[in-house]
């Protein structure tokens, strides 16, 4: 337990914890000034020399914060926070990787009906597509 406390009380952690709670705080200041839409799309990092750093998803959204800096100035002021400066930069998260389509399958009775009726199609064009559609749901 010792060893424990030890660790926990070196300088280095207790700046990240003091960090993470000042980018905890501007991403709640963010969150009340910022429109949903941008909001959903962006986050705060926080406030260094008068600064308050945002991060968009992408450069519409940047854009969009950029041409909304002076109504923001204005809100932040309202907040209480000393900010003479947004600074918006770009962040692009990785977008994860898409689920596998999941194969539907015919019902044998479906598969029936359909392979009957290509039969009564052979020849054409829809009845030979009908054909090998019942044949691969079998």
């Amino acid at each position: 337990m010792q060893r424990l406390n030890a660790l926990l009380s070196q300088p280095e952690l207790i700046a990240l914890n003091e960090h993470s709670q000042q980018n905890q705080a501007a991403q709640k200041i963010w969150e009340a000034i910022a429109p949903d839409n941008l909001a959903k799309f962006s986050h705060a990092t926080g406030i260094k020399n008068q600064q308050f750093t945002v991060f968009a998803n992408n450069n519409a959204v940047a854009a969009k914060i950029k041409l909304l800096i002076p109504s923001l100035l204005i809100k932040l002021e309202k907040q209480e926070c000393e900010v003479t400066a947004i600074r918006v930069k770009v962040q692009v998260k990785s977008t994860p990787q898409p689920k596998p389509k999941t194969l539907k399958k015919l019902s044998p009775l479906a598969a029936k009906q359909l392979k009957q009726l290509g039969e009564k199609l052979s020849g054409t064009a829809l009845g030979d597509a009908l054909t090998r559609l019942a044949k691969n749901s079998e």
